[in-house]
């Protein structure tokens, strides 16, 4: 299969209502979603150190209007993994939408570029709601509606909730030995979802975007869709547990979990930790955010108000834990300091 070559989407079929069994609706279902898929690199004409001439894959990139209930909100540039996750997490994650039930439909078409939401009740305020953008430093000119700073404070996570020192290597190393896009192509960042209830964390989901924030979201998209088991899922009936499943696109490899699962979850991300970044992990509910980068200064602030411990620097056995380290369990005895030159000397 050549670089550009597409993955063909299972068949995605609409819900009916969720009905309890005095017959009485008890939630809303879960959105359709439609299958729409795009390749993910394209392959250029390039010249290196030599001067030879070759052909090189690059990832693509794509923009993506979203209209909601038929209003124009926002353009987001995209590899275009899954944009219906994408756009249900970016609404998420805007605290525009409760929930994936708030939403009746994502229709993506991409020979226009757009993304057409219909919601079930409309969006109560969406022109106040919208009215003050934040453009943040996220990769491809994130932006988020500024009523999302006002919310912080209502954010409570889980309490118990660690990680140990051996899980953080292991959970590191699954990223590095991973296919990836960037690795064939460049140019790209990943995030991970990770269970960590058993001594090696498994690996629930895993994203690659032209930008990190479009990564998260898409995150934030998969967990509101599967996150409430009562609710029908747009994807059938879940695999047993521990098969493995995708979504139809390649960028996108999920396994099904377990409702236990949604008390250890772990966020990993290759890129640095900013106060966009670390909000949107906590409104997930995620207490644990890994990152190979660093963190900002408000990034840590918002860390240390939500309780969210982040770790950054993570590459092989090194990494820097910059807020709420009660929440890493060291083990000294994993990693050892290396020897000084005085301390060579002395031996």
């Amino acid at each position: 299969m050549s670089a550009s070559s597409t993955v063909s989407s299972p068949s995605v079929t609409k819900p009916a209502d969720s009905v309890s069994p005095a017959g009485l609706t008890h939630a809303p279902a879960l959105p359709y979603l439609s299958a729409a898929h795009a390749p993910l690199t394209c392959e250029v004409d390039a010249v290196n150190e030599f001067g030879d001439h070759q052909r090189i894959a690059i990832p693509s990139e794509r923009a993506l209007t979203v209209y909601v209930d038929k209003r124009e909100l926002v353009t987001l540039m995209t590899l275009g993994a899954h944009p219906e996750l994408l756009v249900l997490g970016y609404l998420h994650n805007q605290r525009l939408v409760r929930s994936a039930g708030d939403v009746e439909s994502i229709t993506v078409d991409w020979d226009v570029g757009a993304a057409a939401v219909k919601t079930r009740h409309g969006i109560v305020d969406i022109e106040e709601k919208t009215a003050r953008r934040v453009v943040t430093t996220g990769c491809g000119q994130g932006s988020v509606f500024g009523g999302l700073m006002d919310e912080v404070d209502q954010i409570v996570l889980p309490a118990g909730a660690q990680i140990t020192q051996s899980q953080l290597y292991s959970l590191v190393n699954t990223i590095r030995l991973k296919e990836t896009t960037y690795k064939s192509a460049g140019s790209v960042h990943a995030c991970a979802l990770f269970s960590c209830l058993t001594p090696e964390p498994e690996m629930l989901l895993f994203v690659e975007d032209v930008g990190r924030h479009n990564a998260i979201d898409t995150i934030a998209g998969w967990l509101s869709m599967n996150r409430a088991p009562t609710l029908p899922t747009a994807c059938g009936s879940l695999p047993p547990e521990g098969a493995r499943f995708d979504l139809g696109r390649p960028g996108v490899e999920t396994v099904p979990p377990t409702q236990a699962a949604w008390d250890g979850l772990v966020f990993y991300t290759t890129g640095r930790l900013t106060s966009e970044m670390v909000i949107k992990s906590a409104q997930m509910g995620v207490p644990i955010v890994i990152s190979r980068s660093g963190i900002t200064q408000m990034g840590h602030q918002i860390a240390q108000t939500v309780g969210l411990c982040a770790i950054g620097r993570a590459t092989n056995k090194r990494f820097v834990c910059y807020a709420n380290p009660q929440r890493l369990q060291l083990q000294p005895g994993l990693v050892s300091r290396p020897e000084t030159a005085t301390e060579a000397k002395t031996d």
